[in-house]
């Protein structure tokens, strides 16, 4: 049979997906600021064109994080079979995270050891992208012609949104459904579980705005930090409670991911705190905020919750709020494909 081929030729290439996924953890693409982009994209391409895909660089023209010194470089290869439809796409995300505090191995060394590859980017998402590539790899050096097509694509930026990358790519039509048939996208989520979709997501900020003055007479400003502090109060008793008491319909996993939720992912206001002192009244506080929404609420009704919860908050003049960038991604469900029956 073609699968059990296919199968076995997969096994024959273990060694190389893994030292491909090492040499992937070894480039620190951390995000922000967006390090080694084109490089990390240049060597999945070449290992792509070794795989015998035509292979595409897309740089993000236009998009403010596309710079001489961060430059946004995308990477796409096609290969073909019989026809070009249909066409499936796999993409994975080469951005990862800062490594952060705590690690007892190099977080960028790509370690293989007791059966597992260590390092930032090994889940999350080195390991999904070679995945894809070695998949289709197997499928080749077994011999086995497909009727469509298969694109893989590693993207930027999906840590901050992906605004350079996957949107780029859909927003100039190289990746759509006039053209694509079915996306894989293997992000992780255990070892077995299959998904079908996520929550919508919509990022916002807040900024509070106070006025200056010394802090040993803080009663002639206003400190736009407690004006902060108040508005998070009120998110917490009175918006937070409400979130957790909604839950989708959806066959959602895990269980915790069927409610509407809110995260605060960063705050920052007033004077550095590890800076040089100064006895000033904080005149403004920003916040950042992930408020990820459910198929039942929708975009706009999420949208409007939050305005009108800000409206209610403070006087006009004391807080401004605008919507930085509001990620507004396609919502569907999320649940694994059945197994077949033991037996």
């Amino acid at each position: 049979m073609s699968a059990d081929r296919v199968m076995a030729a997969i096994d024959t290439l273990t060694d190389e997906a893994v030292a491909f996924t090492s040499d992937l953890i070894r480039m620190p693409t951390v995000n922000p600021p967006g390090e080694l982009y084109e490089e990390c994209a240049r060597f999945i391409g070449d290992t792509l064109a070794k795989c015998r895909f035509e292979v595409e660089y897309h740089p993000a023209e236009g998009m403010k994080e596309h710079t001489r010194t961060h430059p946004r470089i995308n990477v796409v290869g096609t290969r073909r079979g019989r026809s070009l439809r249909p066409l499936v796409h796999l993409n994975g995300h080469f951005d990862v995270v800062p490594a952060g505090a705590g690690w007892t191995v190099d977080p960028f060394g790509g370690e293989v050891r007791d059966g597992r590859i260590w390092g930032r980017g090994s889940c999350d998402m080195k390991a999904g992208i070679a995945a894809a590539v070695f998949a289709a790899e197997g499928i080749r050096r077994a011999g086995v012609e497909l009727n469509g097509s298969v694109e893989i694509s590693g993207t930027v930026d999906e840590e901050s949104g992906g605004f350079a990358g996957v949107a780029w790519l859909a927003h100039h039509g190289r990746v759509s459904a006039d053209r694509t048939d079915f996306a894989i996208i293997p992000e992780p989520l255990y070892v077995d579980r299959i998904c079908i979709g996520h929550r919508g997501v919509y990022w916002f900020e807040v900024l509070t705005k106070g006025r200056i003055a010394h802090g040993s007479m803080p009663f002639h400003g206003v400190n736009a930090v407690e004006h902060m502090g108040m508005l998070l109060d009120r998110i917490h008793n009175e918006l937070q409670p409400r979130l957790a008491a909604r839950t989708t319909a959806m066959p959602v996993v895990p269980p915790g991911a069927r409610h509407a939720t809110l995260n605060i992912n960063g705050i920052e206001g007033g004077q550095p705190v590890d800076g040089i002192q100064t006895p000033c009244v904080a005149d403004r506080c920003r916040t950042v905020f992930d408020r990820r929404f459910l198929l039942e609420e929708g975009f706009d009704a999420t949208k409007a919750e939050i305005i009108a919860l800000l409206s209610r908050h403070v006087r006009p003049e004391a807080l401004r709020a605008h919507r930085r960038r509001a990620a507004l991604r396609r919502v569907r469900t999320r649940h694994p494909r059945p197994r077949p029956p033991a037996g």
